[in-house]
């Protein structure tokens, strides 16, 4: 397998993670199924973390030999990311655990895409650093969107109730 390079071994992470935004988002929906607003939110997300991931794998391809090691890291990743939310997702998940989840996991995706920018522009690669270019504004758009939801569940809930 080919060794890879910090900004290809990052590539790799954001494509892994987005790869894992797809599922993460889905599952959310369906803790949220009659939020019909937060599942749109949460549509648009799907379908944006696809073509990311999507950019990224086709960004992948003009690394010289490297495709195959980007995309086994981006497995990882994936398997990584996922891990995590079924761990946190437990079998008694709400509409707000999912959110206040993906926060977390939206956050990380704009930190990693921040990193993504800055190796590229220091690598001089242009290819990478226009796809960052356009990956930011739509994950920190996502932080903020999921960053709503949460705020927006946190409203319905009732603050004396006791949990468990």
């Amino acid at each position: 397998m080919a060794e890879l390079t910090n900004l290809e071994s990052k590539l790799a992470e954001v494509l892994g993670l987005a790869q894992a935004a797809k599922g993460a988002t889905a599952k959310v929906k369906g803790l949220a199924d009659d939020e019909q607003e937060l599942a749109a939110v949460l549509d648009r997300m799907g379908k944006e973390a696809e073509e990311t991931a999507r950019r990224c794998e086709d960004l992948a391809g003009d690394f010289d030999g490297k495709k195959t090691a980007i995309l086994e890291q981006a497995r990882e990743t994936k398997q990584e990311a996922t891990e995590m939310m079924e761990t946190y997702l437990g079998e008694d998940a709400d509409a707000l655990d999912g959110f206040e989840f993906l926060t977390m996991a939206e956050a990380g995706e704009v930190g990693h895409w921040e990193i993504v920018s800055v190796l590229a522009n220091r690598a001089g690669h242009a290819e990478t650093r226009s796809l960052a270019e356009w990956a930011l504004p739509i994950q920190r758009r996502h932080l903020e969107d999921v960053r709503n939801g949460s705020l927006i569940l946190a409203k319905q809930e009732d603050p004396n109730e006791t949990s468990g």
